[in-house]
């Protein structure tokens, strides 16, 4: 099954579906934020048709107030437990993006993630550049997560991967669809992963709240403090404006 997996890439690489690999041919994800409800965009940014022609996502669908909760743990800086009992009490579900240096350190918690019906994504093994690294360390990155996680968790099936640093290219995207992966991206975000530059539990919720918008994928890092505090008060005025939290698994994929 590797092999095949291996020969496929390569066919993929000789079809010209993974020509831009040098530094001029890497994008960083960025969007037009969502405000007043409106819906965000990626019209401008150059990407959009090659997000589409490799399946990545980065809304679901914007005429449904549907939210996704998605989490980056790169790290772990204590927070992540309170994470998942305020997901609990609500019965919310999310993915987490998780690293090798969070499977290495943080077995526990994978456990728990996984007990309580979360999803666990790929986030990369050592968080490359993953628009500057060959398709056979791509493939070696993403393996070893997924293995990581297996033997932690139990877990045998991972769809979900998310660009380190949001950092990508035609051959990084090209690969990890060949290997079975939706590179998943967002639509809602501010400046949160920086431990030592918090600003408390209301710049939080307000840079949220004022980017919600149907079928948004919302993206925390769970190393802030603030999204922490923030968090359930977020799901809380979110749920009273009619939006539901729904898993990446129930999203109807929707391309740009």
């Amino acid at each position: 099954m590797k092999y095949m997996r291996i020969i496929a890439i390569i066919m993929v690489l000789l079809m010209g579906q993974a020509t831009l690999v040098s530094a001029d041919g890497a994008y960083h994800f960025g969007f037009k934020k969502s405000s007043k409800g409106q819906r965000p965009s990626i019209d401008e940014e150059g990407f959009k048709d090659l997000l589409k022609k490799h399946g990545a996502i980065f809304t679901g669908d914007l005429a449904v107030k549907e939210l996704y909760l998605t989490f980056d743990n790169g790290y772990e800086q204590g927070y992540t437990g309170k994470i998942l009992d305020v997901l609990k009490e609500k019965q919310v579900p999310a993915i987490f993006f998780v690293t090798g240096h969070y499977i290495k350190t943080e077995q526990d918690l994978l456990k728990r993630m996984a007990l309580e019906g979360h999803l666990i994504g790929n986030h990369s093994w050592s968080h490359p550049d993953m628009s500057q690294i060959s398709a056979a360390r791509i493939q070696q990155e993403l393996d070893q997560v997924k293995a990581g996680v297996e033997a932690a968790t139990g877990q045998k099936e991972m769809r979900y991967l998310r660009a380190p640093r949001g950092i990508f290219n035609e051959q990084s995207l090209a690969v990890s669809q060949q290997l079975g992966y939706t590179n998943v991206f967002w639509s809602i975000a501010y400046r949160d992963w920086e431990p030592k530059n918090q600003k408390g539990w209301e710049y939080a919720y307000k840079n949220v709240m004022a980017q919600l918008h149907p079928g948004a994928v919302i993206l925390l890092h769970s190393v802030s403090k603030d999204n922490t505090e923030a968090l359930g008060k977020i799901i809380d005025d979110a749920r009273s404006q009619g939006y539901q939290f729904k898993s990446l698994d129930e999203m109807k994929i929707r391309t740009p």
